[in-house]
Protein backbone atom coordinates (compact mmCIF):
# COMPACT_ATOMS: atom_id res chain seq x y z
CA UNK A 1 0.00 0.00 0.00
CA UNK A 2 2.88 2.05 0.75
CA UNK A 3 4.52 1.70 -2.28
CA UNK A 4 1.39 2.04 -4.23
CA UNK A 5 1.53 5.97 -2.52
CA UNK A 6 5.09 6.26 -3.43
CA UNK A 7 4.08 5.13 -6.84
CA UNK A 8 1.70 7.29 -7.17
CA UNK A 9 3.32 10.62 -5.63
CA UNK A 10 5.58 9.58 -8.57
CA UNK A 11 3.35 9.68 -11.03
CA UNK A 12 2.14 12.67 -9.97
CA UNK A 13 5.53 14.41 -9.92
CA UNK A 14 6.34 13.91 -13.94
CA UNK A 15 2.67 14.79 -14.66
CA UNK A 16 3.64 18.04 -12.65
CA UNK A 17 7.04 18.34 -14.29
CA UNK A 18 6.15 18.05 -17.32
CA UNK A 19 3.20 20.52 -17.36
CA UNK A 20 5.69 23.02 -15.82
CA UNK A 21 7.80 21.97 -19.21
CA UNK A 22 5.30 22.25 -21.26
CA UNK A 23 4.30 25.47 -19.81
CA UNK A 24 7.87 26.60 -19.90
CA UNK A 25 8.05 25.86 -23.54
CA UNK A 26 4.85 27.64 -24.22
CA UNK A 27 6.33 30.48 -22.42
CA UNK A 28 9.09 30.60 -24.43
CA UNK A 29 7.70 30.65 -27.90
CA UNK A 30 5.72 33.23 -27.08
CA UNK A 31 7.64 35.34 -24.45
CA UNK A 32 7.31 39.42 -24.20
CA UNK A 33 10.92 39.56 -24.03
CA UNK A 34 13.83 39.12 -26.03
CA UNK A 35 16.21 36.26 -26.29
CA UNK A 36 19.27 37.52 -23.97
CA UNK A 37 21.85 34.39 -24.60
CA UNK A 38 24.37 34.19 -27.03
CA UNK A 39 24.84 30.34 -28.70
CA UNK A 40 26.76 31.29 -31.62
CA UNK A 41 30.46 33.43 -31.81
CA UNK A 42 29.34 36.61 -33.27
CA UNK A 43 31.99 36.13 -36.78
CA UNK A 44 29.70 32.50 -36.94
CA UNK A 45 26.09 34.33 -36.85
CA UNK A 46 27.58 37.15 -39.35
CA UNK A 47 29.10 34.49 -41.47
CA UNK A 48 25.78 32.90 -41.95
CA UNK A 49 23.09 36.10 -42.00
CA UNK A 50 25.27 37.16 -44.97
CA UNK A 51 25.23 33.61 -46.39
CA UNK A 52 21.13 33.45 -45.96
CA UNK A 53 20.91 37.45 -46.78
CA UNK A 54 20.47 36.69 -50.90
CA UNK A 55 17.70 34.27 -50.57
CA UNK A 56 15.87 36.69 -47.73
CA UNK A 57 15.84 39.18 -50.07
CA UNK A 58 14.81 37.43 -53.07
CA UNK A 59 11.85 36.00 -51.13
CA UNK A 60 10.74 39.40 -50.04
CA UNK A 61 10.91 41.14 -53.07
CA UNK A 62 9.11 38.23 -54.91
CA UNK A 63 6.22 39.41 -52.40
CA UNK A 64 6.38 43.34 -53.28
CA UNK A 65 6.34 42.37 -57.10
CA UNK A 66 3.52 40.66 -56.42
CA UNK A 67 1.39 43.23 -54.83
CA UNK A 68 3.07 46.14 -56.72
CA UNK A 69 3.97 47.82 -59.85
CA UNK A 70 7.58 49.42 -59.05
CA UNK A 71 7.79 51.40 -62.02
CA UNK A 72 9.31 54.57 -59.78
CA UNK A 73 6.66 56.41 -62.03
CA UNK A 74 7.13 60.21 -61.03
CA UNK A 75 5.12 63.35 -61.98
CA UNK A 76 8.03 65.76 -62.98
CA UNK A 77 6.14 69.31 -62.38
CA UNK A 78 4.96 68.23 -58.95
CA UNK A 79 7.62 68.04 -56.22
CA UNK A 80 7.90 67.89 -52.45
CA UNK A 81 9.86 70.92 -50.69
CA UNK A 82 12.81 70.22 -51.01
CA UNK A 83 12.58 69.98 -55.29
CA UNK A 84 12.25 65.92 -55.64
CA UNK A 85 9.52 64.68 -57.71
CA UNK A 86 6.43 63.02 -56.22
CA UNK A 87 5.53 59.28 -57.32
CA UNK A 88 2.64 58.78 -58.93
CA UNK A 89 0.30 55.39 -58.76
CA UNK A 90 -1.93 53.78 -57.88
CA UNK A 91 0.88 51.03 -57.73
CA UNK A 92 -0.93 48.40 -56.16
CA UNK A 93 -1.84 45.47 -58.40
CA UNK A 94 -5.02 44.10 -58.76
CA UNK A 95 -5.86 40.29 -58.61
CA UNK A 96 -8.61 38.31 -60.43
CA UNK A 97 -9.15 40.46 -63.55
CA UNK A 98 -10.90 43.32 -61.26
CA UNK A 99 -10.64 46.72 -61.98
CA UNK A 100 -10.73 49.54 -59.14
CA UNK A 101 -14.33 50.86 -59.96
CA UNK A 102 -15.64 47.26 -59.88
CA UNK A 103 -13.50 46.86 -56.73
CA UNK A 104 -15.05 49.69 -55.28
CA UNK A 105 -18.58 48.09 -56.02
CA UNK A 106 -17.96 45.03 -54.11
CA UNK A 107 -18.90 44.43 -50.36
CA UNK A 108 -16.04 44.16 -48.06
CA UNK A 109 -17.21 40.96 -46.94
CA UNK A 110 -17.64 40.31 -51.23
CA UNK A 111 -13.63 41.26 -51.54
CA UNK A 112 -12.62 39.12 -48.07
CA UNK A 113 -14.13 35.79 -49.54
CA UNK A 114 -13.08 36.58 -53.25
CA UNK A 115 -8.97 37.68 -51.58
CA UNK A 116 -8.76 40.96 -53.85
CA UNK A 117 -8.07 43.01 -50.92
CA UNK A 118 -4.76 44.83 -52.80
CA UNK A 119 -3.71 46.82 -49.33
CA UNK A 120 -2.18 44.00 -47.19
CA UNK A 121 -0.04 44.93 -44.35
CA UNK A 122 3.20 45.63 -45.75
CA UNK A 123 5.65 43.27 -43.75
CA UNK A 124 9.41 44.02 -42.55
CA UNK A 125 11.84 42.21 -44.73
CA UNK A 126 12.20 39.75 -41.64
CA UNK A 127 10.12 40.42 -38.77
CA UNK A 128 11.65 37.47 -36.70
CA UNK A 129 14.74 39.78 -37.39
CA UNK A 130 13.16 42.91 -37.23
CA UNK A 131 14.75 46.23 -36.47
CA UNK A 132 15.73 49.49 -38.28
CA UNK A 133 16.54 48.96 -41.35
CA UNK A 134 17.81 51.86 -43.79
CA UNK A 135 17.58 53.35 -47.22
CA UNK A 136 20.38 53.07 -49.52
CA UNK A 137 20.75 56.53 -50.20
CA UNK A 138 21.65 57.01 -46.54
CA UNK A 139 23.75 54.66 -46.45
CA UNK A 140 25.62 55.99 -48.75
CA UNK A 141 26.34 58.47 -46.38
CA UNK A 142 26.34 56.30 -43.11
CA UNK A 143 28.01 53.10 -43.79
CA UNK A 144 28.02 52.42 -40.51
CA UNK A 145 24.62 51.17 -40.71
CA UNK A 146 24.65 49.22 -43.39
CA UNK A 147 23.11 45.76 -41.96
CA UNK A 148 24.50 42.31 -42.33
CA UNK A 149 21.53 40.16 -42.53
CA UNK A 150 19.06 42.47 -44.79
CA UNK A 151 18.66 45.41 -46.85
CA UNK A 152 15.91 47.88 -47.65
CA UNK A 153 13.33 47.19 -49.74
CA UNK A 154 11.34 49.87 -51.59
CA UNK A 155 13.06 51.86 -54.46
CA UNK A 156 14.21 55.33 -53.74
CA UNK A 157 11.25 57.05 -55.92
CA UNK A 158 8.68 56.08 -53.18
CA UNK A 159 10.53 57.78 -50.17
CA UNK A 160 11.34 60.82 -48.71
CA UNK A 161 13.81 63.67 -50.31
CA UNK A 162 17.25 62.97 -48.49
CA UNK A 163 18.14 64.81 -46.21
CA UNK A 164 14.76 66.94 -46.20
CA UNK A 165 14.83 70.63 -45.68
CA UNK A 166 14.68 71.68 -42.13
CA UNK A 167 12.11 74.69 -41.23
CA UNK A 168 11.61 76.35 -37.97
CA UNK A 169 8.23 77.93 -36.36
CA UNK A 170 10.61 80.47 -34.85
CA UNK A 171 12.18 81.25 -37.64
CA UNK A 172 9.92 80.87 -40.73
CA UNK A 173 12.30 83.74 -42.82
CA UNK A 174 14.98 81.87 -43.01
CA UNK A 175 13.17 78.90 -44.96
CA UNK A 176 15.37 75.70 -45.15
CA UNK A 177 17.91 76.27 -42.02
CA UNK A 178 20.27 73.05 -43.16
CA UNK A 179 21.04 74.77 -46.26
CA UNK A 180 20.41 71.17 -48.55
CA UNK A 181 22.94 69.04 -46.14
CA UNK A 182 21.38 66.33 -43.53
CA UNK A 183 22.75 67.98 -39.79
CA UNK A 184 24.97 65.91 -37.98
CA UNK A 185 26.57 65.87 -34.88
CA UNK A 186 29.45 67.41 -37.26
CA UNK A 187 27.78 70.14 -38.05
CA UNK A 188 24.66 71.31 -36.52
CA UNK A 189 26.40 73.96 -34.25
CA UNK A 190 27.92 75.80 -36.97
CA UNK A 191 24.18 75.20 -38.79
CA UNK A 192 22.27 76.51 -36.19
CA UNK A 193 24.27 78.63 -33.55
CA UNK A 194 22.84 82.03 -33.32
CA UNK A 195 19.58 80.54 -33.97
CA UNK A 196 18.01 78.52 -31.66
CA UNK A 197 18.34 79.43 -28.71
CA UNK A 198 21.13 77.68 -26.19
CA UNK A 199 18.29 75.41 -24.95
CA UNK A 200 17.43 74.43 -28.07
CA UNK A 201 20.54 74.29 -29.38
CA UNK A 202 21.43 71.71 -26.79
CA UNK A 203 18.42 69.93 -27.70
CA UNK A 204 19.36 69.41 -31.15
CA UNK A 205 23.55 68.25 -29.72
CA UNK A 206 21.08 65.34 -27.87
CA UNK A 207 18.98 64.59 -31.17
CA UNK A 208 22.39 63.85 -33.47
CA UNK A 209 24.63 62.38 -31.17
CA UNK A 210 24.89 58.76 -31.85
CA UNK A 211 23.51 56.14 -28.93
CA UNK A 212 23.10 52.64 -28.90
CA UNK A 213 20.72 51.02 -30.57
CA UNK A 214 19.58 47.41 -31.08
CA UNK A 215 21.35 46.33 -34.32
CA UNK A 216 23.86 48.97 -33.91
CA UNK A 217 25.89 48.71 -30.61
CA UNK A 218 29.16 47.12 -29.01
CA UNK A 219 27.20 43.81 -28.30
CA UNK A 220 27.97 40.49 -29.96
CA UNK A 221 24.38 39.90 -31.11
CA UNK A 222 24.02 42.94 -33.02
CA UNK A 223 23.31 43.06 -37.16
CA UNK A 224 26.29 45.82 -37.82
CA UNK A 225 29.73 44.82 -38.62
CA UNK A 226 31.89 47.16 -36.52
CA UNK A 227 30.88 47.68 -32.87
CA UNK A 228 30.02 51.10 -32.00
CA UNK A 229 26.64 53.72 -30.96
CA UNK A 230 25.71 54.46 -34.55
CA UNK A 231 22.18 55.61 -34.03
CA UNK A 232 20.82 59.00 -33.14
CA UNK A 233 17.17 60.57 -32.88
CA UNK A 234 17.85 61.87 -36.44
CA UNK A 235 19.17 58.83 -38.56
CA UNK A 236 15.53 57.93 -38.48
CA UNK A 237 13.84 61.34 -38.34
CA UNK A 238 16.91 63.27 -41.12
CA UNK A 239 16.45 66.59 -40.56
CA UNK A 240 13.30 66.38 -38.16
CA UNK A 241 11.58 65.00 -41.07
CA UNK A 242 11.65 61.31 -42.38
CA UNK A 243 14.06 58.95 -44.82
CA UNK A 244 11.45 55.99 -44.87
CA UNK A 245 13.67 54.44 -42.27
CA UNK A 246 11.39 51.00 -41.12
CA UNK A 247 11.18 49.14 -38.01
CA UNK A 248 8.86 46.65 -35.90
CA UNK A 249 6.28 48.50 -33.75
CA UNK A 250 6.95 48.34 -30.03
CA UNK A 251 3.60 48.06 -28.71
CA UNK A 252 2.51 44.78 -29.00
CA UNK A 253 4.05 40.64 -28.80
CA UNK A 254 5.27 38.02 -29.73
CA UNK A 255 7.78 39.27 -32.26
CA UNK A 256 6.29 37.39 -35.71
CA UNK A 257 2.49 39.43 -35.21
CA UNK A 258 4.38 42.96 -34.75
CA UNK A 259 3.16 45.36 -37.44
CA UNK A 260 6.23 47.00 -39.43
CA UNK A 261 6.01 50.80 -38.77
CA UNK A 262 7.17 53.55 -41.26
CA UNK A 263 9.32 56.24 -39.30
CA UNK A 264 6.95 59.09 -39.33
CA UNK A 265 8.09 63.01 -39.65
CA UNK A 266 8.37 65.26 -36.50
CA UNK A 267 7.29 68.09 -38.73
CA UNK A 268 4.69 70.07 -36.67
CA UNK A 269 4.73 67.60 -33.65
CA UNK A 270 4.04 70.26 -31.30
CA UNK A 271 0.47 70.28 -32.15
CA UNK A 272 -0.11 66.95 -31.74
CA UNK A 273 -1.65 66.01 -28.43
CA UNK A 274 -0.44 62.41 -28.22
CA UNK A 275 2.82 60.26 -29.91
CA UNK A 276 3.73 57.51 -31.02
CA UNK A 277 1.08 55.63 -33.55
CA UNK A 278 -0.60 53.10 -30.95
CA UNK A 279 0.94 53.96 -27.69
CA UNK A 280 -0.95 57.57 -26.54
CA UNK A 281 2.00 58.85 -25.21
CA UNK A 282 1.06 62.72 -23.91
CA UNK A 283 4.10 64.72 -24.25
CA UNK A 284 7.17 65.15 -26.48
CA UNK A 285 9.02 64.62 -23.05
CA UNK A 286 7.58 61.25 -22.49
CA UNK A 287 7.83 60.47 -25.93
CA UNK A 288 11.75 61.06 -26.44
CA UNK A 289 12.45 59.24 -23.14
CA UNK A 290 10.29 56.28 -24.42
CA UNK A 291 11.72 55.80 -27.45
CA UNK A 292 15.24 56.01 -26.07
CA UNK A 293 14.49 53.12 -23.60
CA UNK A 294 12.34 50.93 -25.98
CA UNK A 295 11.97 51.70 -29.36
CA UNK A 296 15.57 51.82 -29.50
CA UNK A 297 15.35 48.12 -28.75
CA UNK A 298 12.73 46.71 -30.13
CA UNK A 299 10.42 47.70 -27.33
CA UNK A 300 12.33 45.62 -24.60
CA UNK A 301 14.01 47.81 -22.07
CA UNK A 302 15.78 44.84 -20.55
CA UNK A 303 17.50 44.65 -23.68
CA UNK A 304 18.12 48.18 -23.70
CA UNK A 305 19.94 48.02 -20.61
CA UNK A 306 22.36 44.63 -22.01
CA UNK A 307 23.08 46.69 -24.95
CA UNK A 308 23.90 50.31 -23.35
CA UNK A 309 20.69 52.37 -23.50
CA UNK A 310 21.80 55.76 -22.76
CA UNK A 311 19.20 57.31 -19.37
CA UNK A 312 19.11 61.00 -20.31
CA UNK A 313 18.14 63.19 -17.17
CA UNK A 314 15.02 65.21 -17.28
CA UNK A 315 16.71 68.28 -18.20
CA UNK A 316 18.26 66.51 -21.38
CA UNK A 317 15.09 65.08 -21.97
CA UNK A 318 13.49 68.62 -21.70
CA UNK A 319 15.97 70.26 -24.17
CA UNK A 320 15.28 67.66 -26.85
CA UNK A 321 11.52 68.07 -26.71
CA UNK A 322 11.98 72.00 -27.09
CA UNK A 323 14.10 71.38 -29.89
CA UNK A 324 11.69 69.18 -31.30
CA UNK A 325 9.00 71.24 -30.74
CA UNK A 326 10.47 73.88 -33.46
CA UNK A 327 9.92 71.84 -35.98
CA UNK A 328 7.71 73.30 -38.47
CA UNK A 329 5.50 71.95 -41.27
CA UNK A 330 6.96 73.29 -44.78
CA UNK A 331 5.36 76.22 -46.36
CA UNK A 332 2.10 75.77 -48.13
CA UNK A 333 1.69 78.85 -50.24
CA UNK A 334 -2.00 78.07 -51.43
CA UNK A 335 -3.45 77.77 -48.21
CA UNK A 336 -4.88 80.27 -45.99
CA UNK A 337 -4.05 81.25 -42.19
CA UNK A 338 -7.17 78.35 -41.70
CA UNK A 339 -5.62 75.76 -43.46
CA UNK A 340 -8.29 75.88 -46.39
CA UNK A 341 -7.16 76.66 -49.94
CA UNK A 342 -6.93 80.45 -51.19
CA UNK A 343 -9.13 80.60 -54.55
CA UNK A 344 -7.21 83.00 -56.19
CA UNK A 345 -4.09 80.76 -56.13
CA UNK A 346 -5.91 77.17 -56.82
CA UNK A 347 -6.77 75.26 -59.86
CA UNK A 348 -10.51 74.15 -60.31
CA UNK A 349 -9.52 70.37 -59.65
CA UNK A 350 -7.65 71.38 -56.13
CA UNK A 351 -11.08 73.47 -55.08
CA UNK A 352 -13.16 70.36 -56.32
CA UNK A 353 -10.38 68.10 -53.89
CA UNK A 354 -10.88 70.48 -51.37
CA UNK A 355 -15.14 70.35 -51.82
CA UNK A 356 -14.32 66.18 -51.52
CA UNK A 357 -11.75 65.79 -49.06
CA UNK A 358 -14.19 68.00 -46.37
CA UNK A 359 -17.00 65.82 -47.19
CA UNK A 360 -15.41 62.30 -46.76
CA UNK A 361 -12.31 63.09 -44.66
CA UNK A 362 -12.32 66.41 -42.48
CA UNK A 363 -14.17 64.58 -39.94
CA UNK A 364 -10.84 62.90 -39.33
CA UNK A 365 -8.25 65.08 -40.96
CA UNK A 366 -9.44 68.82 -40.08
CA UNK A 367 -7.76 72.13 -41.04
CA UNK A 368 -5.69 73.81 -40.66
CA UNK A 369 -3.40 71.08 -39.68
CA UNK A 370 -5.58 68.08 -41.06
CA UNK A 371 -5.87 65.96 -37.43
CA UNK A 372 -8.41 65.35 -35.05
CA UNK A 373 -5.76 64.19 -32.38
CA UNK A 374 -7.24 61.48 -32.00
CA UNK A 375 -7.03 57.62 -32.75
CA UNK A 376 -9.17 55.45 -34.64
CA UNK A 377 -9.74 51.82 -35.89
CA UNK A 378 -10.53 51.47 -39.24
CA UNK A 379 -11.03 47.72 -39.05
CA UNK A 380 -9.47 46.64 -42.21
CA UNK A 381 -9.66 43.35 -41.29
CA UNK A 382 -13.49 43.68 -42.89
CA UNK A 383 -11.88 43.37 -46.17
CA UNK A 384 -9.06 40.19 -45.64
CA UNK A 385 -8.70 37.00 -43.24
CA UNK A 386 -6.21 38.51 -41.13
CA UNK A 387 -5.29 40.06 -37.05
CA UNK A 388 -7.08 43.02 -36.66
CA UNK A 389 -4.60 46.01 -36.82
CA UNK A 390 -6.35 48.45 -34.12
CA UNK A 391 -6.46 52.16 -33.53
CA UNK A 392 -4.37 54.10 -35.21
CA UNK A 393 -3.45 57.73 -34.59
CA UNK A 394 -4.50 60.53 -36.96
CA UNK A 395 -1.78 61.39 -38.37
CA UNK A 396 -1.48 65.31 -39.59
CA UNK A 397 -1.54 66.09 -43.85
CA UNK A 398 0.13 69.19 -43.33
CA UNK A 399 2.93 68.84 -46.00
CA UNK A 400 1.79 65.06 -46.75
CA UNK A 401 2.98 65.33 -50.43
CA UNK A 402 6.72 64.86 -48.23
CA UNK A 403 6.32 61.93 -47.22
CA UNK A 404 5.80 58.51 -49.00
CA UNK A 405 4.89 55.83 -48.44
CA UNK A 406 1.64 56.39 -46.48
CA UNK A 407 -0.39 54.66 -43.71
CA UNK A 408 1.43 53.60 -40.14
CA UNK A 409 3.40 50.48 -42.50
CA UNK A 410 3.91 52.26 -45.24
CA UNK A 411 1.84 50.09 -47.27
CA UNK A 412 0.14 52.62 -49.66
CA UNK A 413 3.54 53.77 -51.71
CA UNK A 414 2.13 56.93 -53.75
CA UNK A 415 -1.29 59.26 -52.73
CA UNK A 416 -3.14 57.37 -55.42
CA UNK A 417 -2.54 54.45 -53.32
CA UNK A 418 -3.78 56.17 -50.26
CA UNK A 419 -7.01 57.17 -52.25
CA UNK A 420 -7.91 53.83 -53.48
CA UNK A 421 -7.63 52.59 -49.84
CA UNK A 422 -9.52 55.06 -48.22
CA UNK A 423 -12.24 54.65 -51.36
CA UNK A 424 -12.44 51.27 -49.81
CA UNK A 425 -12.39 51.22 -46.65
CA UNK A 426 -14.89 53.97 -46.39
CA UNK A 427 -17.11 52.54 -48.95
CA UNK A 428 -17.58 56.31 -50.62
CA UNK A 429 -17.39 55.25 -54.09
CA UNK A 430 -15.38 58.22 -56.29
CA UNK A 431 -15.06 58.17 -59.60
CA UNK A 432 -12.09 58.74 -61.74
CA UNK A 433 -12.08 62.26 -61.43
CA UNK A 434 -13.12 62.38 -58.09
CA UNK A 435 -9.92 60.42 -57.31
CA UNK A 436 -7.85 62.89 -59.71
CA UNK A 437 -9.12 66.01 -57.95
CA UNK A 438 -8.52 64.32 -54.38
CA UNK A 439 -4.64 64.15 -55.28
CA UNK A 440 -4.64 67.20 -56.71
CA UNK A 441 -5.84 68.51 -52.96
CA UNK A 442 -3.76 66.76 -51.02
CA UNK A 443 -0.42 68.10 -53.04
CA UNK A 444 -0.95 71.81 -51.91
CA UNK A 445 -1.14 70.30 -48.20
Amino acid sequence: MKFKNQSNNYISLCIGLAAISFTYQSIARETSYSPVSLTKPFTEVMKEDKKNKSALMKKHQKLLNKRYNLSENVDKNATMSGGKPIPVGPTAKLKGGTSWDKLSRMSPAEIKKKNLFPYLPLPHVSPAGGGLVVPQEQLDSHPELVRFDMDFDLPDAYLPEFPAPLYLISRPDLGDVSGGQELTINNYYNKLNGILTPFQLDGMRLLVTPVAQQQFNVTDDRKAKIAQDAVSCFTCHVNGHSSGVFHLNPDNRPQETRFRIDTPSLRGVNIQHFLGSKRALRSLEDFSEVEAKTAYFDGDPVIAFKKGARRFSREEIAAMAAMQNMIAFPPAPKLSIMGTLIKSKATESELRGEQLFTAHCASCHSAPYYTDNSAHDLQVERFYKGRAEGLIKTFPLRGIKDSPPYLHDGRLLTLEDTVEFFNLILEINLDQKQKTDMVAFMRTL
